[in-house]
């Protein structure tokens, strides 16, 4: 009876504690950033962090300690002298040049290394047939084997030829700490996720869409763009103006428009001149202490990339207009903003919370198999291209930077894109969205301290120099790369019209995007 007692004593104990101490750590923040960077794995852009040890009592699930690698198949150049590319470093800092395969066919072939049926192996997705390389059934433990043998793919498929050994193997190449030193930075001066998944195992616009409403509607490729008119899912951001928490997306004005509207265009229109705002709001808000209570970034995404995504298919242009460079120069801003902020009334770097994430993979490598996961909705039918939504995307980068979290801190449990609706939603008593946010874990276990850290001990990240920084005029010749075309392709379906024939450079793009705002009266708050 006395241990019945005792076991008794423990659970109850235990049950009053929990919520408590999840209260104490949703204290330990009132606002949060969010800065959500393009395309780079967990494995690509950290893999290498701790190669010079790990934190003493920490784990860390990076590339260094193992002898990691990917099957060449037998059609590529090479491949009678050598049978598999290994994971090494990488220092090309546009590199994977050109961009990986990242819709959803081009994922189940990096995860299962399977080309299913095989008339698959060279198309265009909008081309690819049933299962679009999915094998059935699933294996219990994924081979993780198909990054090489799907850029070898859709490097034929873009360039007309096969890729020599020198173009392929980069796939493979991971950042070492140097070659990303402020991500590296603060990664190690604060708290790094290296179990952090995206929604979906495809692109951009169903990822940004779960991060935002845990939900993409059923769909997992970009295109066709039509679909996204009716993506009704309800957003963080609803449930933010329903509670009263003050909300804003800030992003930068040579983009036009940004993707967080158009992704979301039925539920967000109508906060256009409240809600979205441009980055010199950003630096000044930060400044000032008149953050909102949610702040979301977008990079440079149209233009003048500092988004980190990797150079588009430009086949034969030698110039590549995407550098990680770029990024690394913006999270350090936004990051040096939030640290120098000392507002006595509102934001400062004591109450701020930042995450720095990526919306997907991309295509780039990363040897961990995603978890399952639950679909957003019950009884849904079968979503695009058959995907159930019963599997997570792929691991990303996640970066927390605190007053309440001390340096060198690995957190190693699982976390998804939708982990921050369902932390917001705990911490405003917000009702969830889907059964996926429901479901998710909150990330309150990375804070680890009670008392603030000071500011005096928080790093001064030294990013690298960009080896070209012209202005915008300079891209205006460029061919449209096809994150552009699908930019403008959802534009136009929002003005239920075909994309313009003539768009055939950014200068034609911009020309578009400018005329779009103008036609449907879009005024953002740096407008009025």
């Amino acid at each position: 009876m006395k241990g019945k007692i005792t076991a008794f004593v423990i659970i109850l104990i235990a049950s009053i504690c929990a919520p408590i101490s999840a209260q104490v750590n949703l204290d330990k923040f009132d606002y949060v950033v969010v800065l959500m960077m393009e395309n780079r794995s967990f494995d690509n852009m950290l893999g290498y962090l701790y190669e010079n040890g790990i934190p003493p009592g920490q784990n860390f699930n990076g590339v260094f300690d193992k002898n990691l690698s990917n099957p060449i198949p037998p059609y590529a150049d090479s491949s009678e002298f050598v049978d598999s590319v290994y994971v090494h470093k990488e220092y090309v800092m546009t590199n994977p040049n050109p961009d990986p395969g990242e819709e959803y066919p081009h994922i189940n072939t990096q995860l299962f290394g399977t080309v299913i049926p095989d008339t698959n192996r060279f198309l265009s997705v909008s081309n690819m047939l049933p299962p679009y390389n999915l094998p059935f059934p699933l294996p219990a433990v994924y081979p993780l084997n198909g990054a090489v043998l799907d850029y070898v793919n859709t490097f034929r498929n873009g360039a007309g030829r096969f890729p020599e050994y020198y173009e392929y193997k980069i796939i493979m190449g991971c950042f070492p700490p140097d070659a990303v030193p402020v991500i590296s930075t603060l990664a190690k001066s604060f708290v790094v996720c290296d179990n952090w998944y995206c929604g979906v195992p495809s692109q951009t616009f169903c990822n940004r869409s779960f991060f935002d409403a845990a939900s993409s509607w059923g769909y997992v490729n970009n295109s066709p763009y039509e679909k996204w008119l009716v993506n009704f899912s309800t957003t963080i951001y609803d449930r933010f103006q329903d509670a009263g928490i003050s909300w804003r997306i800030y992003f930068d004005p040579i983009d036009i428009i940004p993707l967080s509207l158009l992704v979301h265009f039925p539920r967000l229109v109508k906060y256009t001149t409240t809600n979205f705002a441009y980055m010199d709001r950003f630096k000044k808000d930060v400044r000032d202490g008149t953050l909102p209570k949610y702040s979301f970034i977008e990079p440079r995404l149209f233009i003048k990339h500092n988004d980190e995504h990797p150079p588009d298919s430009l086949f034969g242009n030698f110039f590549t207009p995407s550098n990680v460079l770029a990024g690394e120069i913006l999270i350090n801003d936004v990051y040096t903003a939030i640290k120098n902020s000392n507002s006595t009334t509102g934001n400062n770097w004591k109450n701020t919370l930042l995450l720095i994430t990526y919306d997907e993979h991309g295509g780039t490598y990363d040897h961990v198999q995603p978890p399952p996961a639950i679909p957003p909705y019950v009884n849904a039918p079968a979503g695009e291209m058959d995907f159930t939504f019963n599997r997570s995307g792929r691991r990303v980068p996640a970066v927390f930077v605190s007053a309440y979290i001390d340096s060198n801190t690995v957190y190693n449990d699982t976390l998804r894109h939708s982990s921050m609706i369902k932390t917001m939603c705990e911490k405003y008593g917000m009702p969830n969205i889907t059964l996926r946010d429901l479901s998710a874990p909150d990330f309150l276990g990375i804070f680890n301290r009670s008392t603030i850290r000071d500011v005096s001990t928080w790093p001064t990240p030294k990013p690298r120099a960009l080896p070209y920084d012209a202005d915008k005029n300079f891209y205006l010749n460029f061919p449209l790369t096809e994150f552009q075309e699908d930019f403008i392709g959802l534009a136009a379906a929002i003005e239920k019209m075909s994309p313009p024939l003539g768009i055939k450079t950014t200068k034609d793009a911009i020309e578009y995007l400018q005329g779009f705002k103008q036609r449907l009266k879009i005024k953002f708050m740096g407008d009025l």
